[in-house]
């Protein structure tokens, strides 16, 4: 069972299932509702895409409605982390939810032992000896957003477009007539899809404004809500031309959730950060405490940088050899032998 977006990449992973002799099928998941009172969901045009795409390649495909589930345990988690001061990745909660959680729970009720799905990664062994690692374009390798799934749930999937670029895969598209085969990558989030960012966070999280401090103290301006900043930003602060201080951007560098206040910095050394603290760690290997020295990433594409790590009962705390900029709690830090995932966990906590 193949999940088919409608989608070049889940489209030629179906393709490639297929001639190398599986029994295919295809299952169109449906997270967001078009009724939500916007015009950027894009499930009803992306599922007729869906449709061309099984009808060329010649399989069957099922739909099915995951939007209540994927509100309540991918969006409202999210809104929560925003609240909390948080910046949330809703991709790694989606795929440890949605497409590797109620996905395979329901391909199981059909029968079906083996899922797979158009993420560039590669994977190795079976079940409880399944290995994860980067894909052969390692500037579209997905494993950062699949850390969080568990080992067992990734270990009944194949990954066919592991050793494929992009390049590759939507000229194999092309090459075997399929519509899609220059279709715009997605965003990943559904309810985001075109739209700027503040404008999905003021329908769900209401305004609390309060003072822009510097690192003294004193007061530069004043904040819409601190849900809408993020660590190392810089746009959108509007505190610029201020007297006394030098012409040079500002950074936001904390948030005080006790005093609503926004912290930010003209200095980027004020920005990094050499340790974390990480909860609820996911592991994918058999033995971590034979990788604790490694490489680790704290945002998607930043190549993996070294680092060392210790294990505090189902936590993690990760110290870098070179500082990292912005380490953002709610993000998640993903750690690497090599090309191997060893797990992953979400940062609760910064330190210089």
């Amino acid at each position: 069972m193949v999940g088919l977006s409608g989608g070049v990449d889940s489209a030629v992973a179906a393709l490639l299932l297929q001639r190398a002799g599986h029994q295919v099928c295809g299952l169109f998941m449906k997270n967001w509702d078009e009724d939500d009172g916007t015009d950027y969901c894009t499930a009803a045009e992306d599922y007729a895409d869906a449709q061309k795409i099984a009808e060329r390649i010649g399989i069957e495909l099922d739909s099915i409605n995951f939007a209540a589930e994927y509100w309540e345990r991918v969006f409202a988690e999210f809104l929560r982390d925003y609240e909390a001061g948080y910046t949330p990745n809703p991709d790694v909660l989606c795929n440890r939810e949605i497409k590797f959680g109620l996905f395979v729970d329901y391909v199981e009720q059909l029968g079906v032992r083996t899922i797979a799905t158009g993420h560039y990664a590669r994977g190795e062994g079976r079940d409880e000896t399944f290995e994860l690692f980067r894909a052969a374009d390692l500037a579209k390798d997905q494993t950062y957003f699949l850390s969080c799934v568990p080992r067992l749930r990734l270990g009944q999937c194949l990954f066919p477009l592991a050793n494929h670029t992009k390049t590759q895969v939507r000229q194999m598209a092309k090459c075997n007539g399929l519509h899609v085969s220059e279709k715009k990558d997605s965003t990943g989030i559904c309810f985001i899809g075109e739209r700027r960012f503040n404008e999905l966070l003021e329908r769900y999280i209401r305004h609390k404004p309060g003072e822009i401090v510097d690192a003294k103290g004193r007061i530069l301006g004043e904040h819409i809500g601190l849900a809408y900043y993020t660590f190392g930003q810089r746009k959108g602060l509007a505190i610029g031309g201020k007297q006394d201080a030098r012409e040079a951007p500002w950074y936001v560098m904390e948030k005080l959730e006790d005093s609503n206040r926004l912290v930010v910095t003209q200095n980027q050394n004020e920005l990094m950060n050499y340790e974390l603290e990480a909860i609820d760690v996911n592991w994918l290997v058999d033995d971590p405490s034979q990788h604790v020295n490694c490489q680790a990433m704290v945002r998607y594409r930043q190549p993996p940088a070294p680092c060392e790590y210790s294990i505090e009962r189902n936590n993690i705390r990760v110290r870098f050899d070179s500082p990292q900029r912005a380490v953002t709690p709610g993000q998640f830090v993903v750690l690497y032998q090599d090309d191997k995932c060893l797990g992953g966990a979400r940062i609760s906590r910064v330190m210089n």
